[in-house]
């Protein structure tokens, strides 16, 4: 993407060159500035931009789980260090937990605790690195992949998700894509950016691709179970014995706790084609350089999983599906924007924004820039995640919040409408 200068004559996109050096971060921060430097400003900022659900009253986690970290705490036993690949009961209990969705018993050994799933991708693309590799991932998706490959030397390979087809993999394009040295398919299930819920045959095909073309696939699934429409969550697990899936995931999303950075890297492998001494090793040296999840937290990890009570998630993907609905009938009302696909899961969804129809906006970059200096909204230009003149929308907020931010989206697109002449 080239230089632009926006109508306030600040070169906002001079960092932003680069899929490399694109993050959700500094885009929100970018945005954030505009306003923060607005001495006049009278109106509350509402940010939709940002998946972090904790900000809001009426996300909060357990109080099982609050519990289960101070008593971790207050007893004195978890205050050093823990072992590299975790403590030894937290691993135990990880696999305990993701095998109740799966047709094999995971072991302690078969998971790696991670300061968050960040780590885990880290982790991942460490250790499978080699000279001349490639790495396929979608488009759009989650910019860490790209950013983390490129400091490794991966070349990154995009393969786009098809928006008509409910954001599925085009299959096809998957096999023209790799060659000898691809060494994964990256898959989000359930999607971000997109809000989508794979099928359990989809999942099933794309591991039958990769077997066909002798290559892996990393399975983020930091928003598992978060899926609230028709399609049911399927963890990509359950193919791995078709081909070996490194599995990604967290507490941050379901259990509603980000900030306490608790994810894990699961090897599924149960025919052992990818798992051997020498793998191992390599992940265990990679584990013995890093730092270790703090120990308190991973100490809790069991009774949190073990107290949990069902209605809690029950109530998240109650909140969860409200306000989906509410985001997807007030897109429907705005005429230059158009969601393709209603959401199904996570916390997030895409809009496409027909540029055409508006004045004096070039691009996403600038819709959201301008959106955040004369609405005080915060949204995420599909830009940050591969997508040009898209925009992200977290819902993952208090209600009463998500419709104020989209009635002031509605209004700045009424604002900046063509007129109908010029337009035909």
């Amino acid at each position: 993407m080239g230089s632009q200068t926006n109508y306030l004559g600040e070169n906002y996109t001079k960092e932003l060159e680069t899929p490399t050096n694109i993050t959700i971060k500094k885009i929100l921060g970018l945005l954030m500035g505009i306003i923060d430097g607005d001495d006049e400003r009278k109106r509350e900022v509402i940010s939709l931009g940002i998946g972090d659900p904790t900000a809001h009253s009426c996300f909060h986690t357990t109080n099982e789980a609050k519990e289960a970290v101070v008593e971790s705490l207050l007893i004195d036993k978890f205050n050093g260090y823990s072992p590299s690949a975790g403590l030894p009961t937290t691993r135990k209990a990880i696999a305990s937990y993701l095998s109740r969705d799966l047709c094999y018993e995971l072991s302690q050994e078969d998971v790696y605790i991670t300061v968050g799933c960040t780590q885990a991708i880290e982790m991942a693309l460490s250790f499978l690195a080699k000279p001349n590799s490639n790495i396929l991932l979608p488009r759009p998706g989650f910019p860490t992949y790209a950013l983390c490959a490129s400091f490794r030397n991966i070349e990154v390979r995009y393969y786009d998700l098809l928006p008509q087809n409910n954001w599925q993999l085009n299959l096809e394009a998957i096999e023209d894509l790799v060659d000898q040295n691809t060494i994964a398919i990256v898959i989000i299930n359930p999607g971000n950016p997109c809000g989508n819920v794979y099928s359990y045959d989809h999942l099933k095909k794309i591991a039958e691709t990769a077997k066909k073309v002798k290559t892996l696939i990393i399975a983020d699934e930091v928003y598992g179970h978060l899926a609230f429409g028709e399609t049911p969550f399927t963890p990509m697990g359950l193919f791995s014995s078709i081909t070996p899936i490194l599995t990604l995931g967290s507490l941050s999303k379901r259990w509603l706790i980000p900030g306490w950075r608790l994810g894990w890297f699961v090897i599924n492998d149960p025919n052992c084609i990818f798992k051997s001494p020498k793998i191992i090793e390599r992940i265990n040296n990679y584990c013995d350089l890093c730092a270790s999840p703090t120990t308190f937290i991973q100490a809790a990890v069991p009774k949190i999983i073990e107290n949990t009570k069902e209605d809690f998630f029950k109530n998240t993907l109650k909140m969860l599906k409200k306000n989906s609905d509410i985001c997807y009938e007030k897109i429907l009302e705005i005429p230059c924007l158009n969601c393709p696909y209603k959401p199904q899961g996570s916390m997030v969804v895409m809009v496409n924004l027909n540029i055409i129809l508006l004045q004096n906006i070039i691009d996403d970059m600038d819709f959201c820039f301008k959106l955040a200096k004369e609405e005080y909204v915060i949204l995420l230009p599909g830009t940050a995640v591969g997508l040009k003149n898209w925009i992200r929308i977290t819902f993952a907020v208090e209600s009463s919040f998500l419709e104020e931010g989209l009635k002031r989206l509605k209004s700045f697109c009424l604002r900046h409408s063509k007129p109908q002449n010029l337009i035909n």
